[in-house]
């Protein structure tokens, strides 16, 4: 009796496996004539195109897009960098950090400056984007004052940093001595 059970289990599982296979078919059958359809209606006689594939989503993450904009700028590829950091910078506020690096590199100053300046007033935490403009307002000889104001609020907000931010600041008080 076991082994009729076996016997008939397995030509229970054929004939599933055959229904299956069956319905496959009959769908990829309706498929391809729904597709003649619509080519001998004359709907595609202008011209036979396939389907666009619009991309509504950037399938790149703001993480994603920075890690792209970084290894564009360790090859020198600023520009490349500065489109990254861009899209990056949408969701990812360090990344205004990382666009005003860039723009630094290439010498752009203006756009580095704003960049600093948005990195800033999207994260008023980050001792970098202080550091950093301050730095920039070092390099071109002006804002001198707020360089100073800058650099200290480097410190202040991340005392790990006293070598990196310290120098800044130091710097900045030796050009205001004269």
């Amino acid at each position: 009796m076991e082994k009729n059970k076996i016997l008939d289990d397995a030509d229970n599982a054929q004939t599933m496996s055959c229904m299956s296979y069956l319905k496959c078919r009959l769908r990829h059958v309706l498929l391809l004539g729904c597709c003649s359809l619509l080519f001998s209606s004359g709907l595609f006689s202008s011209g036979c195109a396939l389907p666009r594939i619009i991309v509504l989503e950037d399938p790149l993450t703001s993480e994603e897009h920075l890690e792209l904009g970084v290894a564009y700028e360790k090859k020198g590829e600023f520009d490349s960098a500065i489109k990254q950091y861009r899209l990056a910078s949408r969701k990812f506020p360090v990344a205004c950090l990382y666009l005003g690096n860039a723009h630094f590199q290439k010498n752009e100053l203006h756009e580095a400056e704003e960049s600093y300046k948005e990195a800033i007033k999207r994260d008023v935490h980050n001792a970098d984007a202080y550091n950093n403009l301050a730095w920039l307002y070092f390099v071109k000889g002006n804002n001198l004052d707020e360089a100073e104001r800058l650099a200290k609020k480097a410190l202040e907000l991340n005392p790990l940093k006293k070598n990196i931010y310290g120098d800044t600041l130091e710097k900045i008080k030796g050009i205001k001595k004269p």
